[in-house]
């Protein structure tokens, strides 16, 4: 509780003169402090306050004036200190309502602290207090609680303050509406929104922008565009936070066709090449509707541009695998001196991770480092994967090492990473760790360790794995670790197992875990059984060309050309065209890509010089290749 000085040596000393009152010099005055105010007018001094402080040297000089020690001069100090609205401020004040009595206690006062209170708990308390002194709201007060209530999440309390705006008889003002309706949107009561929203005798565009935000995110997609165009009909024109909102939605379908026809209706009301905010929107829909040339269009016009309207096109190039384009924006991105962020570096990184950009990769992470900028979380996380999937185990293990707030993700792309480059007893090691420091894998988690387990040969690790992600942690297998466990009884020669445990599978097994079975079939020369499989395959994507290509190598290493040819003959008549093998090397920080028959290479003809010049040397220690297999 605030104390009151009693006496000169408590008070703060004045430093700033208000009127003639704080003119003295620094030693006290000889005078009675009572002869510096005029009794009979006090309030002339107020005015003249230009700071909290001033008014606290006032307000401890009346009380020491025993004629000014009234309630109305601290209710005028009150009115005073108010607008300053400083926390040192509030705090004062809010103890001098405590001492305030009727008539001079107002609802203003209350409300004018509450409203300065919105952001903490504090209002919240503040208006109980106010109710238990029977000082009752009105449509400034409720608003502003309620406001409170949304941003501390506090839905008990805000259900009540709803009940006393329906008691009090404010509940149809549409600005206590809005609120309420906000309230219910952010703890995500979408149905609640949706009744007062229909209960509401007048909606403005807030009214409309709330409810069609508490669709979006609750993941109600078609309602809240719906709704977009209900209120267009309604002849209310959306402002920029609405069209963010409904682009939003739009995004999150992932429909091109009513993306396009939104993008048309807002042209018609707004000039959206202006506003970067709903620039930015427009792109990242385009992007997540799989438009990159619309977006890249919108891009371009766009007169201004922040690092979120370049993140929209690197990360949104990133995600359609255009991976090569996403780092020439990048690079445009820098030519203008636009600092990146953490979203940008992990689209770069994730872009390096699938192009094998090894030296780019690496100076990410020099700027990472060299901006401080903490390796832990999505930015960590993406460059374990970089590093990992660059062939650089141990630099992604230091990376993870290092990371102070390990994620699942974390582990699953360390673990991930060992697979892929052959360490799988490190990989089931990071695995074994996630228990002792309370992770809880996931299902792609488990991916990574039965591919350890499955190219590492290690049969009942990986059963003991398998069986351990319902038995131990209550997750259900998907059909991508039915087709791990097959290609690990596949790759170990144990083909019955696979087909009794493809037969004894819960969900209808899909072209990932024929395709595993077939390929096992093909390490192993199964013919018969490879041209059962075949079939289910091209039942399943009869417009692949896989199940074709691993047949035709099982053919081959069988001696049976003709069959072989067939295949290749039926691939034609029905123009599959294989993708050819591609390798990449990075080297001085320049991608070199080589692809099946392609001879574009500038030094082409001194490749095939060295290339022959190592088959020699294979064939001379006693390795010969192979030609059974299609390539």
């Amino acid at each position: 509780m605030l104390r009151f000085p009693s006496t000169l040596s408590q008070m703060e000393k004045p430093i700033v003169s208000c009127s003639n009152i704080f003119t003295y010099s620094h030693s006290p005055p000889k005078l009675p402090l009572s002869s510096y105010i005029d009794i009979n007018n006090p309030f002339h001094c107020l005015e003249s306050c230009q700071s909290p402080r001033e008014l606290k040297q006032l307000h401890a000089l009346t009380l020491k004036t025993r004629p000014l020690q009234t309630q109305l001069i601290s209710s005028k100090i009150l009115s005073f200190l108010i607008p300053f609205s400083s926390p040192e401020s509030v705090t004062y004040a809010r103890e001098l309502v405590n001492h305030l009595k009727p008539p001079y206690l107002q609802l203003h006062f209350y409300n004018s602290l509450i409203q300065a209170l919105t952001n903490s708990s504090q209002a919240i308390a503040l208006y109980g207090e106010m109710i238990t002194k029977c000082i009752y709201p009105d449509t400034y007060t409720i608003p502003y609680v309620l406001k409170s209530c949304a941003q501390s999440h506090a839905l008990e309390e805000g259900q009540q303050i709803h009940a006393h705006s329906i008691k009090f008889g404010l509940s149809s003002n549409v600005y206590v509406l809005n609120t309420l309706m906000r309230l219910y949107a952010v703890c995500g009561f979408t149905h609640s929104v949706k009744k007062l929203f229909d209960g509401s005798p007048e909606r403005d565009l807030v009214s409309w922008t709330t409810l069609i935000q508490a669709f979006v995110k609750m993941g109600f997609a078609k309602e809240a565009i719906q709704a977009y165009f209900d209120m267009c009909r309604a002849n209310l024109r959306p402002d920029k936070r609405t069209l963010v909102v409904i682009l939003s939605a739009c995004s999150r379908l992932g429909d091109l066709s009513l993306g396009t026809r939104i993008h048309e209706n807002i042209c018609d009301i707004h000039d959206i090449y202006s506003d970067v905010f709903v620039g930015n929107a427009l792109v990242d829909m385009y992007m997540k509707c799989g438009d990159a040339d619309s977006a890249r269009k919108l891009f371009d016009k766009m007169p201004v541009k922040n690092v979120v309207s370049w993140n929209s096109m690197i990360s949104g190039l990133v995600q359609q695998g255009q991976f090569k384009e996403a780092l020439h924006v990048f690079h445009d991105m820098q030519r203008i001196g636009l600092r990146p962020d953490s979203v940008t570096l992990v689209a770069v990184l994730n872009a390096c991770s699938n192009l094998g950009k090894l030296e780019l990769g690496k100076w990410v992470h020099a700027y990472i480092d060299k901006n401080q900028i903490k390796a832990d979380g999505f930015v960590g996380n993406a460059l374990v994967d970089m590093y990992a999937k660059c062939g650089s185990a141990e630099q992604a293990f230091g990376v993870f090492q290092g990371m102070e707030c390990k994620d699942v993700f974390s582990y699953t792309a360390m673990i991930v990473g060992f697979a892929m480059n052959g360490e799988a007893e490190r990989a089931l090691d990071i695995f074994a760790e996630m228990p002792m420091v309370g992770t809880k894998p996931d299902e792609v988690t488990f991916v990574g360790v039965l591919s350890a387990c499955s190219h590492a040969g290690m049969v009942e690790e990986g059963w003991k794995h398998f069986e351990d992600m319902s038995r131990v942690y209550n997750l259900e297998p998907q059909t991508e670790h039915y087709g791990c466990m097959v290609d690990l009884l596949g790759r170990a020669g144990l083909i019955s197992e696979a087909e009794v445990f493809i037969a004894n599978m819960p969900i209808e097994p899909d072209a990932f875990v024929w395709g595993a079975l077939l390929g096992a079939c093909s390490i192993h020369g199964k013919v018969e059984l490879g041209e059962a499989i075949m079939k289910k395959l091209v039942a399943i994507e009869p417009v692949r060309d896989g199940a074709y290509i691993l047949m035709s190598n099982i053919y081959s290493s069988a001696n049976r050309w003709k069959d072989a040819l067939k295949l290749r003959k039926a691939m034609k008549e029905r123009k599959m065209k294989k993708t050819p093998g591609c390798s990449l090397i990075e080297i001085n920080g320049v991608v070199h890509e080589f692809r099946k028959g392609d001879k574009s290479h500038p030094r082409n003809e001194e490749l095939r010089k060295v290339l022959g010049e190592m088959a020699i040397h294979l064939q001379n220690h006693g390795q010969f290749p192979t030609s059974n297999f299609i390539t």
